[in-house]
């Protein structure tokens, strides 16, 4: 068994578990996203000095200016995307350390996944490998133009907060008909947003307040 992998004390199975009982009470109810959260193992994908934190619902420094999502808002927006439909093709805008790309990879049949940062890129690709996920496609690159090579897709992620509609106008465009993109806008007061795709074309809605790390455009 890899103790690194499979976890001890606070780092545990046990210690996951709680975490998932803890999202089932705060409204997480797909029970296709808490078994992907429940088998990722959210420590590996942090310092190890922060390692005994990695359950707790919070979101934590992972270098470079750059944090690793509470555990509810990566559950959150993987249920809002699924939809509790099985995904085929998903896009993640701002990789960081892999986690959400990670859970993802347990939900939709291939993840394209984009990170601006290459020591961020590095390191995630690493953790992949580690974890033997081999459906996430890492692409070291400015995201903000989506991945128009790989488009169309089921749902796009943005992990960083788009300064203004006019970007998810771009990447909206790379959804298939009936597709869901999630994502975080604003500068000062920041709200998650879901648009999702139709034959008519494109309707938005203002899920809940958030903080994320602002979107950057070019690579680092």
């Amino acid at each position: 068994m890899n103790l690194r992998l499979s976890g001890i004390g606070m780092t545990s199975a046990r210690t996951r578990g709680r975490l998932i009982e803890r999202l089932r009470a705060e409204g997480i109810a797909d029970e296709t996203v808490l078994a992907a959260m429940n088998e990722i193992p959210r420590h590996i994908f942090i310092d190890e000095a922060l390692a005994t934190r990695a359950y707790d619902d919070v979101s934590l420094p992972i270098g470079h200016g750059q944090t690793i999502s509470q555990p509810y808002i990566v559950a959150r927006m993987t249920e809002v995307l699924r939809n509790g439909k099985q995904l085929n093709r998903v896009l993640e805008i701002g990789t960081g350390c892999g986690y959400q790309a990670a859970v993802l990879s347990k939900v939709a049949k291939e993840v394209y996944s984009v990170e601006r940062i290459q020591p961020l890129y590095e390191r995630a690709r690493k953790t992949l490998r580690e974890l033997k996920i081999n459906n996430v496609n890492l692409r070291y690159a400015d995201g903000s133009a989506g991945l128009p090579d790989a488009a169309p897709f089921d749902g796009i992620i943005m992990a960083c907060a788009a300064p203004a509609p006019a970007l998810s106008a771009v990447l909206r465009e790379q959804l298939v008909v009936g597709g869901r993109m999630v994502l975080p806008m604003g500068t000062q007061e920041q709200y998650l947003y879901l648009i999702e795709r139709d034959e008519s074309g494109f309707r938005e809605s203002r899920l809940e307040a958030v903080k994320f790390v602002p979107l950057v455009m070019g690579k680092a």
